[in-house]
């Protein structure tokens, strides 16, 4: 149609195309950099690189005064909770058995019992009729009884101070101690300035027959005539060089009344035992 105007198309060609596309590039470079310059580049963090680099061993406690510069595993195996015992299989070696008793040897006396109130020597005759001696570590030139102080501290979490001397004892045949508790209750004893808390028995010799450190069973506890002295319960046969730990008291203090055990009748051999009672307070004060 005459007189009307009409606008005609045009196409960009390759070269007009190619350079709008490399002006578009370079603005996408350079104009985000001219109106953010103040605004710092955050780089991201090799994470898996950091952590190879700062992966080093570590003791779970430092060393110091009361850090250990290793760990050291002792095997145990729980034998009952009620009472609270614990069984430690080659707590210490043969050597070390053989050398304590060697220690007590010259030194033996017929074994001591506390009287409660009202009791007497002649009343509890028969009661306890081993022979044995105390040895503090510091007696032991070798060294050897405070390296098995150090270990029964370890077990029980106890500090080495608050351990009395250890008690050597030598069971001879027919030779026993009749259930008692290692606590001394306030009531038949009276007021004590300290309490034991626990006892570790090293057993230093074998025993052909008899000799077991023994708990009553609880049922039999409370049966009306229950006799004390009667060797049946849980029984634990002395090994050479093996431990038994067991505690007197509850968490809050109070004596645990299926804490209590004895000694069996020696039948065939010799009993050799150390015993380490642990008080609940420092015993060096």
């Amino acid at each position: 149609m005459k007189g009307k105007w009409k606008g005609s198309k045009r196409k960009l060609g390759l070269p007009a195309a190619l350079l709008l596309c490399s002006l578009s590039f370079l603005a996408g470079l350079f104009v985000p950099t001219f109106f953010f310059q103040d605004v710092p580049i955050i780089k991201p963090k090799p994470r898996m690189l950091e952590a190879v680099q700062e992966k080093t061993y570590r003791d779970p406690m430092p060393n110091g005064v009361t850090g250990e510069s290793s760990i050291e595993s002792i095997p145990f195996q729980v034998l009952s909770w009620k009472p609270r015992a614990y069984y430690f299989p080659n707590f210490a070696t043969s050597e070390q058995c053989e050398h304590v008793i060697e220690m007590a040897k010259v030194n033996l006396k017929p074994s001591g019992l506390a009287l409660r109130e009202g009791e007497t020597e002649e009343s509890t005759k028969g009661t306890r009729t081993s022979s044995g001696t105390f040895i503090s570590a510091s007696e032991d030139e070798t060294g050897t009884l405070d390296l098995i102080e150090k270990k029964i501290a370890k077990v029980t979490s106890i500090p080495q101070s608050n351990g009395e001397a250890f008690n050597i004892l030598r069971y001879e045949i027919g030779q026993k101690y009749d259930s008692h508790y290692d606590a001394f209750n306030p009531s038949e004893y009276g007021p004590q300035s300290s309490q034991r808390v626990a006892s570790f028995l090293l057993y230093l010799s074998d025993v052909e027959e008899g000799g077991e450190t023994m708990f009553p069973f609880e049922n039999d506890m409370r049966v009306k005539g229950y006799d004390y002295r009667q060797c049946v319960g849980l029984k634990i046969k002395p090994r050479k060089g093996d431990g038994l730990l067991f505690y007197s008291l509850f968490l809050n203090g109070t004596i645990d009344p299926t804490s209590l055990h004895g000694s069996c009748p020696v039948i065939k051999g010799e009993k050799w035992v150390a015993t380490k009672w642990i008080r609940d307070q420092d015993q060096n004060d």
